[in-house]
């Protein structure tokens, strides 16, 4: 799959899309061209059925994503034309990530910083590694944040550490995002990457239409509740229920082999 910079690398792998943050020497920074590339190549493996799980990493040994690519701040950050656009690129991949309708992992080694903590809230799921280190430095630098940002991040930590987040500015070590309930899961460096390659393996072995139905009825249960589609939902639900799928689930259950799912 071609991407638009080579700060951003998009490899498949037995049911896996991978995402690789592609700029080490500034700690995978995101640059304007780079927010673009990651909403091209989730908008192409949402619709490749050969792809059922996408994980997020960042490249080398220091960083997921270390926020953004302050070098670019002058020509792309600066006056408010250039700031609005800069804000619809990045908005427009947080999206792309928060609406994919195959599951998203974080997988999460050193620092995960600002932009780089947002991306990883956008993720269905957060494994990080004992040295990872999440922070969101707006206060340190006299930004806004937005509600919808601000939202997200509540919604999964609580307004209680969400407000800290904040107000501190600070960097949270793994072990107190794990308490926080920001990760899911923590690893030593060493056993993260075997541990979520088989974490997710074990995503694509189930069935795709099942999960499907489950992350769009968690989509549609953040929204305020009279902004719901309930019906979709059910629509979603029902389709598992008359799908081949089903069929083949029960049949190998009964046959006690494991089941091969289609997604049909």
């Amino acid at each position: 799959m071609q991407t638009l910079t080579d700060k951003l690398v998009a490899e498949k792998e037995n049911g896996i899309g991978w995402i690789t943050f592609n700029n080490p020497a500034r700690h995978n920074a995101m640059s304007f061209e780079m927010w673009q590339g990651m909403t091209a190549v989730l908008e192409a493996y949402a619709k490749d059925p050969e792809v059922r799980v996408i994980v997020l990493k960042g490249a080398g040994e220091k960083a997921f994503v270390a926020g953004a690519d302050i070098s670019q701040f002058k020509e792309r950050r600066t006056g408010p034309e250039a700031v609005a656009e800069y804000n619809a690129v990045a908005d427009a991949a947080n999206k792309a990530l928060v609406n994919c309708p195959k599951p998203t992992i974080a997988m999460v080694r050193g620092y995960c910083i600002g932009g780089g903590t947002g991306i990883a809230v956008a993720c269905d799921i957060r494994i990080a590694s004992e040295d990872a280190r999440f922070g969101v430095p707006a206060a340190k630098l006299g930004l806004g944040y937005r509600f919808v940002g601000i939202k997200r991040l509540s919604d999964i930590v609580g307004p209680q550490f969400a407000a800290e987040i904040f107000y501190t500015a600070r960097q949270f070590s793994a072990q107190e995002a794990v308490a926080m309930g920001l990760v899911n899961r923590m690893l030593p460096v060493a056993e993260l990457e075997k541990y979520v390659r088989d974490y997710a393996t074990t995503i694509v072995g189930n069935a795709p239409l099942t999960i499907a139905a489950v992350k769009r009825s968690i989509l549609e249960y953040v929204k305020d509740p009279a902004e719901r589609n309930l019906d979709l939902c059910q629509q979603m639900v029902d389709t598992c229920f008359a799908s081949q799928d089903y069929i083949e689930g029960q049949t190998a259950f009964m046959e006690k082999r494991k089941p091969v799912f289609k997604g049909v």
